[in-house]
Formats: C-alpha cells, sequence, structure tokens
C-alpha cells in the first residue's frame, strides 16, 4: 500500500505486507503526515482503518484515485520484483522493503525536482493542480534520481 501528496507528487508513506489486512493498512495510515482528505478505492479493507481526516471511499469513481494507480504503475516499472512473482521476486519482505525505502527515497527528490523545473502552458482551467500533466517536461528522467 502507498501512499502519495498529490503536490508534490511524492509518495509519503508505505506498507509492505503478505497479505492485504486492515492491521497493515492502519500501520500504513499511522506512519504518514496528517492529511485534511484520504481518497480509496473500494477494498473493503479500508472501511476498518481509521484515517485523521476526511476519508472518501470511491469504488465507482476513479477521478482521484488515478495519480496512486499511476504512482503504483511506476512501482512496478521500475521495480522488477512488484511486476511479475514468477520471474523476479523477493526472498524476504525486509528486502522488499528496503528496496522500496530506496526507490521512495529517489522517487520523491525526482518529484520535487520535476516540480520545480516545470513551466506552466496557458489552460482555462477551474483547478489548475489537477493539470500537471499539460505542464512542459524536465530534460531529466527518474533514473537520474537512482
Amino acid at each position: 500500500m502507498t501512499m502519495i501528496s498529490r503536490i508534490p507528487r511524492q509518495i509519503t508513506g508505505f506498507a509492505a505486507d503478505r497479505s492485504v489486512t486492515a492491521a497493515a493498512l492502519q500501520s500504513a495510515a499511522d506512519s504518514t503526515p496528517a492529511a485534511q482528505k484520504y481518497h480509496t478505492d473500494g477494498l473493503f479493507a479500508y472501511m476498518s482503518v481509521l484515517f485523521v481526516g476526511k476519508h472518501i471511499r470511491n469504488s465507482w469513481d476513479k477521478s482521484y484515485t488515478h495519480n496512486i494507480e499511476s504512482t503504483n504503475s511506476d512501482l512496478r516499472h521500475y521495480i522488477p520484483g512488484l511486476a511479475r512473482k514468477s520471474r523476479c521476486f523477493f526472498r524476504t519482505l525486509e528486502t522488499m522493503k528496503a528496496v522500496l525505502a530506496v526507490f521512495i527515497d529517489a522517487y520523491n527528490i525526482f518529484g520535487e525536482a520535476k516540480l520545480k523545473h516545470q513551466i506552466p502552458v496557458k489552460h482555462k482551467s477551474p483547478n489548475p493542480s489537477k493539470h500537471l500533466h499539460k505542464l512542459r517536461e524536465p530534460p531529466f528522467s527518474m533514473l537520474d534520481f537512482l
């Protein structure tokens, strides 16, 4: 489980467990900075988690969870052990947590650098923070920070 901040796009917390349980999700929620809103998908285990702010469970609307799905896709892309269990796998949970910690540190530094170097493009949107993809890309990639 990963928890992200939308601006800057950073991973604020994560939990790695062999199964998706309310206890594992609660430890991830407790280890991150408090937020006003928490958006989750339709997983029933989230119903038992106590969030500091308002919990919005979206099982039908992905407009608030697409950022986390994109971040999870980045994790699966850059960390082979999260992509295919038949080919690449972690022998221990501690190894997976260590790999995630190193990657997340680089990912967060990349997110800050990317936000600093973006040049806004003029667009008519009531909420410009939802349209960060319309900003010019910086001349570096995630791999530069690993």
